[in-house]
């Protein structure tokens, strides 16, 4: 069976939305605020280059396939020819290398019951809260940001009725006040 983690930039109150500067969000670039430590980058190579499949939502995929393919360098090449699977009922024709698209979570469990490396949830909040509900994420790395954003969307829902307790594998604090955790699910 493969690993399936997610990974997200998060503000302390728990806000996953428009990190990167995507439209139509009042704090849209919101990590952008913070002053850059060039550690922080270490984790995202490591994860990247210890990845084989990208798994992403449709709305992420779109502006990871909008930027990607016209970047260089290792991390861009890695992004630009890794297997990507993109969740979505709508998303028929996609354009970026190496992609395919399933429309459903079961196809995502078949996916990770399969052979092979570890699958990477990037962004991509609204699969990354699907994927959570139906049990199918095996570790969260968060990147938390030190700022309250009052709005926005979230990664965990409000309204979950059930607890998951989760056990706390490693921790970076970046001198820029971004802490990672990286936690596993029981």
């Amino acid at each position: 069976m493969r690993t399936l983690f997610v990974t997200e930039f998060i503000s302390l109150d728990g806000v996953v939305e428009a990190p990167g500067g995507e439209e139509g969000y009042r704090h849209s670039g919101w990590t952008f605020d913070i002053e850059e430590d060039p550690a922080r980058y270490e984790f995202k190579v490591e994860e990247t280059f210890g990845t084989q499949t990208l798994l992403l939502g449709r709305t992420t995929y779109e502006g990871f396939a909008a930027a990607w393919p016209e970047r260089d360098g290792d991390f861009a090449d890695k992004f630009n020819t890794m297997e990507k699977v993109v969740v979505s009922t709508t998303l028929n024709h996609p354009t970026w290398h190496n992609t395919t698209v399933v429309r459903d979570l079961a196809a995502v469990r078949d996916l990770k019951e399969g052979d092979g490396g570890p699958i990477a949830v990037h962004g991509s909040a609204t699969l990354a809260r699907a994927l959570h509900g139906a049990g199918l994420v095996d570790q969260w790395n968060l990147m938390v940001f030190p700022v309250i954003l009052g709005s926005g969307k979230r990664l965990f829902p409000t309204d979950a009725e059930d607890k998951q307790k989760l056990t706390l594998r490693e921790t970076r604090t970046y001198t820029n006040g971004i802490q990672l955790g990286i936690y596993e699910t029981h």
